[in-house]
């Protein structure tokens, strides 16, 4: 499979990052926490630089405990703050806020010095499309402020959301990059749906995925599906659409369907907790 999908609305949201930089005192880096490296957009080092850092390792709950603690300790060593969190279901959220204070005390102090008391930290909060940023947002916020939505695209401006006394934050829309270097890191972004699964060829990605599981996971597919795992992963397809009863007009397999099934139960942790690259 080949990955290219950069609309023209992407173009735009870098260019207004790159405009708002100049506002913000710290950048917050929302990635998927079963694909920490893949889903950073290496843009986002460069119109952040010189800027206080704070990786967030969203959806920690789909992701393996003893990896989400591998790669943050991973961002720590490269110098980055880093927390995990789950913000859907609202859990590792408390420490954040403090976190915030802590990536800014330095400006904090300078401000301090200067005279300038109680103005807010405003923060830049970044991220691929699909990697839960609204969410984020409004789980930090107590209250629905950003538009969410289980597809890549929903935020198409930026918004300013005041959190409290102490700290703003900047919703920006998700972008990824105009070139893939390496095609394993859209293979990965189109696992978790941050690329259109309108432009991808489904049946295709859940047979990678599907080969990826039986080589890192074994089992999770027999168990979940009730199937035996001892063929390729195109004929896997068929028996997962057979054990789902996916299928056509006079009895035929539906594996577009059973492949579309696989990719939703992966993405939202029916399959269980499953990390897909390590540091």
């Amino acid at each position: 499979m080949h990955f290219q999908w950069y609309p023209g609305h992407m173009t735009k949201a870098k260019r207004m990052m790159q405009e708002n930089m100049k506002l913000i005192d710290l950048v917050i880096e929302l990635v998927d926490a079963r694909i920490p490296q893949s889903s950073r957009n290496p843009d986002v080092d460069e119109l952040g630089k010189n800027k206080a850092r704070l990786i967030l390792l969203n959806k920690a709950d789909l992701a393996g405990e003893k990896w989400n603690d591998a790669w943050a300790e991973y961002f720590r060593e490269k110098g980055y703050l880093a927390v995990k969190v789950d913000s859907r279901k609202n859990k590792g959220m408390k420490p954040v806020n403090s976190v915030i204070q802590e990536a800014c005390k330095e400006k904090l102090e300078r401000d301090r010095k200067r005279g300038i008391l109680n103005r807010p930290v405003r923060a830049m909060v970044v991220g691929i499309p699909n990697v839960g940023k609204s969410t984020f947002i409004n789980s930090l916020a107590g209250k629905a402020c950003a538009k969410t939505g289980n597809k890549p695209g929903v935020t198409k401006g930026k918004q300013w959301i005041r959190l409290n006394r102490q700290v703003e934050l900047l919703d920006t829309p998700g972008i990824l990059w105009p070139k893939f270097e390496d095609q394993r890191v859209g293979l990965m972004l189109a696992y978790i749906g941050s690329i259109k699964d309108e432009i991808l060829n489904t049946e295709e990605l859940a047979a990678e995925l599907i080969g990826h599981l039986g080589l890192h996971y074994p089992g999770v597919l027999e168990e979940k599906y009730q199937i035996e795992n001892d063929a390729d992963a195109y004929e896997m397809l068929k028996r997962i659409a057979l054990s789902r009863h996916c299928l056509l007009k006079g009895s035929e397999l539906d594996t577009m369907k059973a492949a579309a099934l696989l990719l939703d139960d992966f993405r939202n942790g029916r399959l269980g907790r499953l990390t897909l690259e390590y540091p």
